[in-house]
This record gives C-alpha cells, structure tokens and sequence, in this order.
C-alpha cells in the first residue's frame, strides 16, 4: 500500500480524499494555488505545495508543476479527485512515464472514454445502446445547422472533452443551433483545450441514469447500482439520489450489464461512471463515460456500504476487488443536494466573498456533509460555485426526503447568496416527492426563475408566531435595560402587527411563558418552548410540541425567517407604528434601463459592441466568466452604444456598468 499520495485538486473533494487516506494510514500532500493558500484543504494535509497564481490553467491545470510536486515531496501516487486533470489522458500517461500511479483509469481508458466521440464508437462495438447524432467533429455553424436539421430538432450539440454542464447547448432550431454551436466550442476551449464538438438527438422528457462501476486490474469488473441524476439546472446535476425511483430490477440489471461491457471493452481498472438518457418508455442509451469519481459518489456509498476512494487506492495499488457482483446489495435510500454560491432570487447568479457564518448541520442521524470551506473562509470568483455537499441515508426515500428537509432547515450560510432555499422547496415539490420528474422539472416548474411566492407554507401563521416571539423577547429585554424604553412597562401580552414581505399583514399577540412563548395570531395559537438567545441564526425548540428549527435574522425591526424553504421578511410593530407607515411615500428606484451591469461578480472576457453601434434587442453585448462559466449578456431593447466602461480583462462586480447606451 502506499505510503503517501498527493492530491491533485482543490474544495471538498481533496478533503473527501484526505479523509479516507487518513482512515488508510497514508499521508498526504495538497497542492494549491495562491488563491488557496488558507483553503481547508490545505489545512487538513499532512503536506501543501504552491503550485503557481489563482488561475487555473497556470496551477490545477499545470501537469509540470504537480509532477515536480510529486518529486518534491515523494509522494507514490496521485489522486486526481473530479474535474480539472482527472480526465485527462496526458496527465495518466505522463504520471506513469515518471513512475508516479495515477489514481483512476490507466491512460487509454481515459484517452477512450474521454473523448464523447470515440466513446459512443467503442459503445457501438460493445454493444452498448447508443443516441441517434453525428460522431465526428464539426467545423463550423453553417455545418451544425444542416446535421441538426438531418438529425432532426431538437438536437444537442456537446464538446468532445465536456463535462459538469460545460459545453454543452440544447438547440430547437438553427439560431439556437448556430448559437448554441459557438459558446460550446468556446467554453470547451477555455475549459479543455479542446475544442471538438459533436451532436446527438435530444430525448425529450428524459431522465438521466447513470450506472457506478468498478474494476481492478486482475479482470474483475461490477456495477453498484444507479444513480438518479434527473434533477438539474442548465445541464448541471442539482439534486442525486440512489437508488433511482424509476429504475425496476429488470432495468437495473440492463443497464448494470451494458456498464460493465463497456468498461471491460476499454479495460477498465478503477471507479468510473457510465452515464445514460432514459426514455418515458424505459428505454436507455448511452451517453458517456466519466473516467474518473463523481461529484455524487456519496449517495452509491450510503446504499452499498463501500468507501470508493478507498477502493481506488486498493485498486491502484494493484490489489483485487474483494467483492463480486452478488454481494452488493441496496441497503435504503440517500440523496445528496449541492449548496452552491449562487443566489436563486436572482436568477442563480453566481455568489462570491467571505462565509461570514457556515454552520452545516450535524453529522448524525444519516446527515453527512463533503465540504471544503469553513466559517471565515472566501468564496472565490475562479473555481467553481460548490460551498458543500449534503447527504442523508435513510430506511425509504420518503424518510431521506424529510430528513433533508430537516438538514436544510439547520444548514447556515451568511456572507455570500446560497441555493439552500430552492433546495429545500424542491425537496417539497409535488413532482419531486412523486418521483415522476425528468431532467426538465427546473425549466418547466420555474421558468421565470425562483422567488419566495414559489414555496408555500404548510403554516404562514407558524411563521408569525415566531416573529412575534422574538419581537417580544427583545421588547422585554429592552424594557429591563437601563435607559431603554423610558415610562414604558412589558406588559404580560405584547400586540404586534407583522407586515410580511411588504404586503400582508397579520396581527399577533404574544406572551412569555416558562421555557418559551405563547403566541397568538388571529385566533390560531402556537405554544413555543425554546432556548434561543440573542444574536444566535438557528431558533431550535418545540411548536405546539413537535420539533421546530428556523433561521432568524434580525435587520433593525425586520425579522428573516427561513423554514421548509421559504423566506418571510417580517417587519414587526405596534398597530400605531403600522398605520403610520401606510402614510410614508415610497423611494422610486432610480432608472438603471440605459446601462448594461454585470449581473455577477466575474471576468469580462468581450464587449461585443462599439460606440455609436445600433443594437438590436437579443443581440450580443458582452460575455463574463464566472466560476468557470461563460454568461452571454444581450440587449434588452433596440439602442445605440453611447459609452463603453469596462475593457475585456477586466474583473468586474456585481452591478458594476459595463455599457452606457443612448
């Protein structure tokens, strides 16, 4: 076994694997750029190397500096965790060359599976159901629009070297496809460095499955089960869980099968994941190989009781899979949801800056947290958006559902926007808890994006009460204090108005009571029984004696309170104070219509316009990257270009103007 290995990632993956190496009694050394000198990662290590400046293509990206790392610190092997080199044939190759053991597949099963063409010939051959398209790499726009239109719309058009929703478009005709076509190839390049792209038939209504395998290097290959992957937003996997609420016995066994043909017709020696697009009619086809771990591995481990970090180690260390196929069995149900950087009530954009407060929920009870951040620590424009994974175990998927909405409720995040409410409202969707979904159910379900009115509450009421609560606590704390309040007495019953969201408002009377408070709001009454101090985000106790935790904030006499994944701004006074404020006039936001701003933090890469340039409506302004994503800005109305304000290059902040137009 080896002695110490490097990591040759970043975030909550590099952490994951540390964590396992760690259980196995190896060392381990974390290389980090200089963006990520205090990262987590870099802590929990027995060793770290800088390996250059916060870009990645001059430090994950860099194959010299992570092999001179190696040498460095004499690290035998490397685990390359997902995304950045983990599919990329020349790092395996090279790492080999320097007598270094790549973690993972050898380096022709990556340089097989890793091209999405050559991948869906070798399918071909083994049999494997494979999608309708075009396998070879197409040359221009002109090109793509006549295969889509022979293929038939709609059609999607996916870089060669893709992956975690980068280059990849869905086109329903040929100014989609001409379009789709060029930010595919250009994310590719930048993400990649390759810039191939192919095209295949888009299924509609589909469900993405896909099976985990596992081989060794003695001829042994399995398949753990599936993952249900259907969830997603803009291509990119929201919530997984396993095993998946469509998949029979009958299929799982298909599938399973064709999985590990097709890993042993490219020899595959270590956790890989065959992907599939899943018909209504359960009819399945091959979409592609991940050569390397996934980001949803958990939910797999939960269900089997496997570490599969630790068996790629074992396999890379040239030990025997000590399991066969018979032996893996599905024990519950996990799901995982990703809590992501990025603000749902603003259209998902991306959310950078320092974690003023992360408290995840506790790891018992079937909660597991993956994470490579910590309370304090920055949320940085240059990778990717995940702050955690949240995972939960349970007896049946109704059981991980509600457990996840527990775990939700409990999971802090302040200083940066996170996605835990629109979590928490699609742990709650009729369709969700029904299992009849496909991967459109984000589109279809919130097509104008995500907002506060999209999750009703089993009880709005409930949520007063606790508002009201905690208005009174601080009215009673005030009249204790020397100087506050002066002439005014607590009185047994305080009565408070709560606006809620600037529009409703409902009137509340609450009264303090040992261990807690009895509210009542127009007639219902909440019996609340809490511990809650001052200043503290999660109001933890009992309502009407069942189990309650909410996350509170206070701003001035406005009370936020998030729970089952709805927000309520609650502005709480007295029914004087209220009828006062109908009489206050309203700020008129100033018009910003005549200038682009950048919707997030991120680097312009084009400004696509000139002064004095006509512009039509839906034409392309500018483009930013963020979190290794390109965001195509387009005009909203016809206009001409009066000042351009910000250069390509330059790193931009959220609302920052980029175009001043006439």
């Amino acid at each position: 076994m080896f002695k110490k290995i490097l990591i040759a990632n970043r975030g909550e993956i590099a952490c994951r694997v540390i964590k396992t190496a760690r259980k196995m009694g190896i060392k381990t050394v974390a290389v980090y750029s200089e963006a990520d000198k205090d990262a987590l990662h870099v802590e929990l290590a027995d060793e770290g190397v800088c390996i250059g400046p916060a870009a990645s293509k001059e430090s994950y990206l860099s194959i010299d500096k992570i092999i001179a790392a190696c040498k460095q610190t004499g690290a035998e092997a490397v685990h390359p965790g997902y995304g950045f080199l983990s599919e990329n044939e020349e790092f395996s190759r090279r790492l080999e060359e320097s007598g270094v053991i790549f973690i993972g597949p050898k380096h022709y099963s990556v340089a097989a599976m890793g091209d999405k063409i050559a991948s869906k010939k070798l399918a071909n051959e083994a049999k494997v159901n494979t999608i309708p398209g075009y396998n070879e790499a197409i040359g221009t726009p002109e090109q793509a629009v006549e295969i889509a239109k022979g293929i038939g719309y709609p059609v999607m058009i996916k870089a060669s070297a893709g992956g975690g929703g980068k280059g990849l478009r869905v086109a329903f005709n040929d100014k989609e496809c001409a379009e789709g076509f060029a930010s595919c190839k250009n994310e590719a390049k930048n993400a990649f460095g390759d810039d191939r792209i192919f095209m295949e038939k888009y299924v509609l209504e589909p469900r993405h499955i896909e099976i985990q395998v596992l081989g060794d290097a003695h001829g042994n290959t399995v398949y753990l089960h599936e993952r249900e992957c259907s969830i997603q937003r803009r291509h990119q996997k929201v919530i997984e869980e396993a095993p998946s609420p469509f998949v029979d016995p009958a299929m799982r066994k298909a599938m399973g099968v064709q999985a590990v043909a097709l890993a042993k017709a490219v020899n595959y020696q270590s956790a890989g994941t065959v992907e599939f697009v899943v018909g209504a009619d359960k009819s399945f086809y091959f979409l592609e190989m991940n050569t390397r771990l996934q980001v949803e591995h958990p939910v797999t481990e939960l269900i089997t009781g496997l570490d599969l970090v630790e068996q790629m180690i074992r396999v890379a260390a040239g030990e025997k899979l000590s399991f066969k196929q018979e032996d893996i069995k599905i024990n519950g149900w996990a799901m995982e949801c990703r809590i992501n950087a990025e603000d749902p009530f603003r259209g998902f954009l991306p959310s950078t800056g320092r974690l003023v407060k992360y408290i995840p929920p506790p790891e018992v009870d079937g909660v597991r947290v993956d994470t490579g951040v910590y309370e304090g620590g920055e949320i940085s424009m240059f990778y990717d958006s995940m702050i955690a994974k949240l995972i939960v175990h349970a007896d049946s998927r109704q059981q991980a559902i509600l457990r996840m909405r527990s775990a939700l409720n409990e999971f802090l995040i302040r200083g940066v926007a996170s996605n835990v409410a629109f979590q928490a409202a699609l742990m709650q969707h009729p369709r969700f808890v029904s299992g009849n979904f496909n991967t459109g159910l984000i589109a279809e379900e919130y097509p104008n994006g995500f907002n506060a009115a999209d999750v009703p509450h089993d009880s709005p009421k409930m949520l007063v009460a606790v508002g009201a609560a905690l208005m009174s606590a601080h009215l009673k704390r005030n009249t204790t204090i020397s100087g506050q309040l002066r002439g005014h007495e607590y009185k047994p019953w305080t009565k408070l108005v709560a606006k809620i969201n600037d529009d409703q408002a409902h009137r509340a009377k609450a009264k303090a009571v040992d261990g807690g408070w009895d509210v009542d709001v127009e007639g219902e009454m909440f019996a609340i029984r809490t511990d809650w101090q001052f200043g503290e985000f999660l109001y933890r106790g009992t309502i009407n004696g069942e189990p309650l935790c909410m996350q509170v904030e206070q701003r001035g006499l406005v009370y936020r309170i998030f729970h089952w994944g709805m927000q309520i701004d609650a502005a709480l006074m007295s029914e004087r104070a209220f009828e006062l404020l109908k009489l206050m006039p309203e700020k008129q936001a100033p018009d910003m219509s005549r200038f682009l701003l950048s919707p997030m933090p991120g680097l312009l890469t084009q400004v696509a316009v000139t002064v004095g340039q006509e512009v039509k409506a839906g034409e392309v302004v500018a483009k930013i990257e963020a979190m290794k994503m390109e965001n195509v800005l387009k005009a909203e109305r016809d206009c001409v270009v009066d000042q351009i304000l910000a250069k390509p290059g330059e790193s931009l902040a959220v609302d920052q103007v980029i175009v001043a137009f006439k």
